[in-house]
């Protein structure tokens, strides 16, 4: 059914990366969730109606801000999907994640109101009529949520939208929540025990932890998280495949927002090649990169020293005392400068963030083991601060 609603829908469902297909997907998730959290909060009025229940009254609200939460997620791909302008050059795709923020913040708001009716219910307890009808309303609330949480996760796999897998998770919390409280209701009519307002608090902690997992989800893009390793390690393999590129250093990815990404990196190429060529080469490898990951790259060329021998042997002493200080860090950019009496050995080097020293201490005990075996080396270090190891 989820094919046919996509294909039906969606122009060109298969260009995920086009912000015009996103939109699209966008639309169609937030439609169906409108259409379905009206009618199953109707349903479920009734049924908080018809038995004094807290906890169906609450589902019925919670399924009501949930069609608000829908309205978020369509108007937030609608905007998402504007083109760039003179005041957003890198175009507006971050406000899905915005979007996805702001259903997150309706959960968890309807989480906290629930625990507080339910509190409220323990200390004030009231009789709960128990109806086949309501239970019936009930359990085909929990097959709609559960059908629209595998509806909006299926969709968010196939665009890789923050915003979708927040609202699915919501529609999973729905499912729970509704099945609390329908077996609170079947315990009351068969025991007489009436755990309507535990069922309440129960709920709520479910939707308060989902609520705050989902947020998670879409701050962490807009903070500025790191790039999914794997993607990194592709990246790097497909430029190291390039024989002009002897390494890479200082990759920078920037996420404005699914299929709006941007990314630099240092690529280190033979002093002695032709500059012409390797040019060539780099704008070779930046269009294969947009190609292949929907990514803008810029890339810089350092040029290093290859087949000198007293450099290399310089070069992998420096590598090996590093390492000694600690296993994860490398270096780059490494240079050297004779004189009569020492040398200089110019380098860069790479400190991943788990790395707990500061830059000082890191600067100082290289120094330190580069003086002891080799009095006559001095170190001129840069410090680099990375969110990966990067490749020697």
């Amino acid at each position: 059914m989820i094919d046919l609603l996509v294909k039906t829908f969606i122009k060109d469902c298969g260009n995920v990366q086009d912000p015009q297909v996103r939109q699209r997907y966008g639309t169609l998730s937030g439609a169906v969730g409108i259409f379905l959290n009206l009618l199953l909060s109707a349903g479920k009025m009734i049924a908080g109606v018809l038995t004094g229940s807290i906890a169906i009254t609450a589902d019925a609200f919670n399924n009501l801000t949930d069609a608000g939460s829908s309205v978020v997620t369509l108007v937030g791909f609608r905007m998402a999907g504007k083109q760039a302008d003179d005041d957003h050059p890198f175009g507006h795709g971050r406000i899905e994640y915005l979007s996805g923020l702001a259903v997150s913040v309706v959960i968890l708001l309807v989480g906290l109101e629930l625990a507080k009716s339910s509190v409220e219910k323990i200390i004030h307890p009231e009789p709960v009529d128990f109806s086949w009808l309501s239970a019936g309303i009930l359990a085909a609330a929990i097959c709609v949520k559960l059908w629209m949480s595998y509806f909006n996760r299926s969709l968010s796999r196939r665009i890789g939208s923050a915003a979708m897998a927040a609202t699915a998770t919501d529609s999973l919390s729905d499912a729970v929540a509704t099945s609390a409280v329908l077996l609170s209701s079947l315990i009351g009519k068969f025991t007489g025990v009436n755990i309507d307002a535990w069922a309440g608090i129960l709920v709520a902690a479910f939707i308060l932890r989902a609520g705050w997992g989902a947020a998670q989800d879409t701050l962490n893009p807009l903070l500025g998280q790191s790039p999914d390793p794997e993607l990194v390690r592709d990246i790097e393999k497909t430029v190291l495949a390039h024989p002009q590129v002897l390494g890479i250093h200082d990759m920078i990815i920037h996420d404005y927002g699914p299929g709006r990404s941007m990314m630099s990196l240092h690529a280190e190429v033979p002093a002695g090649s032709d500059i012409m060529e390797v040019h060539d080469e780099i704008d070779a490898i930046e269009r294969e990169l947009k190609a292949k990951y929907h990514i803008e790259a810029s890339i810089h060329m350092d040029p290093i020293v290859t087949g000198d021998a007293t450099i290399s042997k310089a070069r992998q002493m420096v590598l090996d005392l590093v390492r000694q200080v600690d296993p994860a860090m490398t270096i780059h950019d490494f240079r050297m400068t004779s004189g009569p009496r020492h040398r200089n050995l110019i380098f860069d080097v790479v400190v991943p963030y788990s790395v707990k020293r500061t830059d000082e201490e890191v600067r100082r005990e290289i120094e330190k083991k580069i003086r002891s075996a080799d009095p006559n080396s001095f170190a001129v270090i840069q410090i680099d601060r990375a969110y990966t190891q990067e490749p020697d």
